[in-house]
């Protein structure tokens, strides 16, 4: 194998570890048994396990964020909206185990790359789409940070609880979040669908 071969299946072996036990529940030692090298060569790519779940982590954050962000465009905010769920849900069915490694506890060295920064940063980039609607509409520009936070969090708690229950499916999870934040509570869809 090529070293950037040995680093990839490094990183391959660890993942699956690291959503399947977490940071502290993952060893050096499983790591190369799993991936049928010595512990010393899991050091020599990556420091040790700390430098192998950065990789992970970040790996998984640039994922996550590059498909959320890249649904946010132009388009009514409803569909936006919509958009920006189905991603995230999206990404929940289609990469369960990165979304695992994001959702759990970081070590306590790593201050970047945690789901909450992740949030933050996709929180970010809802806030920007927020206040053009809030200026067009003649709302205070300052609460779109108050509404981005609320938004992101409620479809990302939502994405938590559906990565294990995964019933109902995903474009009904969506129609009921994008419902249950475009209409409000006093004026819920009895059977909510997706616009877009």
């Amino acid at each position: 194998m090529t070293g950037s071969e040995r680093r990839q299946q490094l990183l391959n072996v660890a993942r699956a570890l690291f959503a399947e036990k977490g940071f502290d529940g993952t060893s050096v030692e499983e790591i190369a048994a799993r991936a049928n090298v010595s512990k010393p060569v899991v050091y020599e790519h990556f420091g040790g396990k700390e430098g192998i779940y950065a990789v992970v982590v970040d790996r998984e954050t640039r994922v996550l964020l590059d498909r959320m962000v890249s649904t946010l465009h132009g388009g009514h905010p409803r569909v936006m909206l919509e958009q920006a769920a189905c991603a995230l849900l999206g990404y929940v069915e289609d990469s369960h185990d990165g979304f695992r490694i994001l959702v759990r506890d970081s070590p306590v060295a790593s201050s970047t790359g945690t789901f909450s920064t992740v949030l933050n940063d996709i929180a970010s980039q809802v806030e920007h789409i927020l206040a053009q609607q809030f200026a067009a509409r003649g709302y205070e520009e300052k609460l779109s940070a108050v509404y981005a936070q609320a938004l992101v969090g409620m479809v990302a708690l939502t994405g938590q609880w559906w990565l294990d229950a995964r019933k109902p499916k995903r474009d009904e999870v969506a129609a009921h979040l994008v419902n249950l934040a475009w209409n409000g509570l006093s004026n819920l869809e009895h059977k909510p669908k997706l616009l877009g």
